[in-house]
């Protein structure tokens, strides 16, 4: 059997995506919508106090395009503490008018494939906050999940520990040129949703998603092993902003 890499684990992630129900927002009375807007700042308020504390953190922006209208991006010590998270939400006068559009479950991780030998990466303060993240507040964000190919010759899992590392590091590279331009956070998946990781990354200019995900489909990594999800893209929710976008 092909040795598993080891991984390292971090807070618990939730990525929450809603549509929203614009035709019975816009009918409601003005009052009412401004009193349900209160209510969401309410949560952000709250959820704003979290990330202050370093106990999670969370990240909203909107969705372009026909998949959602909403994503919630949220980071919490334990599943307890997601789920209480999102039940907070949901119970919320809010939530009436933002439905379920999509939801990734899965939990911060970083893999052994690039570290240094003979280095215990848990003890590196820099790996402590990689994988406890202040999530980035830049003006867009990119999320897709993805799996490794399991499929004859191109099966990831059969593949040697040395060849899946060079491999790695290499895909790694392309990354490091982006230093500065984009930040990525993975999150591992298996046994916890349907794909095998979440990526997410952050960036002040959308273009940069497309240069470098273009370029990462020539690394091997990818063009042999990579199978991919939905992507969803979109612009930050600033509390100054959320009168606009909701239309008051």
């Amino acid at each position: 059997m092909s040795e598993a890499v080891q991984t390292l684990e971090g807070w618990f992630a939730l990525h929450d995506f809603r549509h929203i129900d614009w035709p019975r927002w816009t009918h409601l009375p003005v009052d009412e919508r401004r009193h349900m807007r209160d209510a969401f700042l309410d949560l952000v308020a709250r959820w704003d106090e979290i990330e202050a504390t370093k106990e999670g953190s969370t990240a909203l922006y909107t969705v372009v395009g026909q998949k959602a209208d909403l994503v919630m991006v949220h980071l919490r010590p334990t599943l307890q503490d997601l789920e209480a998270t999102e039940l907070t939400f949901e119970r919320s006068e809010f939530a009436t008018i933002a439905r379920p559009a999509y939801s990734y479950v899965s939990v911060v991780e970083l893999s052994n494939y690039t570290t240094k030998p003979g280095v215990d990466p848990s003890d590196e303060p820099v790996v402590q906050r990689r994988l406890k993240p202040i999530l980035p507040k830049t003006e867009h964000i990119c999320f897709y999940p993805m799996n490794k190919r399991r499929q004859g010759e191109d099966n990831w899992y059969m593949l040697g520990v040395e060849d899946r590392r060079t491999m790695m590091r290499s895909h790694g590279e392309i990354g490091r040129r982006y230093g500065g331009k984009v930040t990525q956070i993975i999150t591992g998946s298996v046994g916890l949703d349907d794909w095998e990781w979440g990526v997410t990354l952050f960036a002040d200019d959308p273009i940069v998603f497309k240069k470098l995900i273009y370029e990462m489909r020539f690394d091997e990594v990818s063009a042999r092993f990579g199978e991919f999800g939905q992507f969803f893209v979109g612009n930050r929710l600033t509390r100054e902003r959320i009168d606009s976008w909701l239309g008051l």
